[in-house]
């Protein structure tokens, strides 16, 4: 599908706070269905181009559409077709799963039979049958994270903003809330889904990396594990296991031609100068090295890494 066509088409967003520019020249677009991970530090503008296409911020320049609309011409008709879930929890903790839901199902206009059919089907969606009548505040992190996915969508939008949706939940409520997300997204709806997790980027079928308010990578997995700045010349990603990686690490870091290393799990990932690469296995002969592919957090610090250089 095409930038034209797209379900929501991002142009050079710029968005100034006076001097402050918090995003400058993003371009984008997202096909129908889609579930789209957008990555990056905090303060690096995630929250800000969401609030700007949901028509709650202004653009300085650029344009965007959602649905083919603009979203300065007609923020009031996309906010009918789009749902937002902040990072932050923004139900009513002294209401009931019950009461939230038929709140935000009055506050879009549903009538009062579209609403108990709505709830009805989103009950069965995210199974919070057995909390209907359960005040919020009692609820665990996961539930408390399905019923606001509940809420945000119970106008049934084409379009769905995630802004961190399980940030500080444990790993089995993850997981189900991703179930339902690629449920959603197979009946059609599209996912813009910021997070900080990368077992989570890894899932999205395409990703954008957002540094210091510019957009430096976008594409699939495959695409940005291919991408020249994440791959320097001459050099090779390795993975160097070790029964002590703690006192590795430090030793590879002054290692002449080792660039990066970190350690990951009982290994550590090595961004080494090639020709460095044999020096490394006379110098540590115990070892096991491996040439490997970067993973989504060795491309975005070398990515990084490659930015901030730039800078100095």
């Amino acid at each position: 599908m095409s930038g034209t066509d797209a379900v929501i088409d991002a142009r050079h967003l710029t968005i100034r706070f006076g001097a402050v520019t918090a995003v400058d020249d993003v371009s984008f677009h997202l096909d129908r269905g889609e579930l789209f991970g957008f990555l990056g530090p905090n303060g690096s503008g995630k929250t800000t181009i969401i609030r700007a296409l949901c028509g709650l911020i202004p653009l300085t320049s650029g344009d965007a559409t959602i649905l083919g609309m603009d979203v300065r011409q007609h923020a009031p008709d996309i906010k009918q077709h789009v749902g937002y879930m902040s990072q932050k929890f923004g139900l009513y903790e002294d209401l009931t799963v019950q009461e939230n839901l038929n709140f935000y199902a009055a506050a879009y206009g549903l009538s009062t039979a579209a609403a108990r059919a709505r709830i009805a089907e989103l009950l069965d969606l995210t199974s919070l049958h057995p909390y209907f009548t359960r005040r919020v505040s009692q609820l665990s992190g996961g539930w408390k994270q399905r019923l606001a996915l509940a809420c945000a969508i119970i106008h049934s939008p084409e379009v769905v903003f995630l802004d961190e949706p399980t940030a500080g939940i444990d790993p089995v409520a993850r997981r189900s809330l991703w179930d339902l997300f690629f449920q959603l997204a197979g009946q059609g709806v599209t996912f813009f889904v910021t997070t900080h997790y990368m077992d989570e980027a890894e899932r999205c079928g395409r990703l954008g990396y957002i540094y210091m308010s510019k957009l430096i990578a976008l594409g699939s997995v495959a695409d940005l594990q291919q991408l020249p700045d994440a791959n320097p010349p001459n050099t090779s990603r390795l993975e160097v296991e070790s029964p002590q990686v703690s006192v590795l690490l430090a030793q590879l870091r002054q290692f002449p031609g080792v660039r990066e290393a970190t350690i990951f799990g009982r290994s550590i990932h090595a961004l080494v100068e090639t020709p460095a690469i044999d020096n490394l296995r006379a110098a540590f002969p115990q070892l096991t090295l491996r040439t490997i592919q970067p993973s989504l957090e060795d491309i975005f610090v070398t990515l990084t890494l490659h930015i901030m250089g730039e800078q100095k």
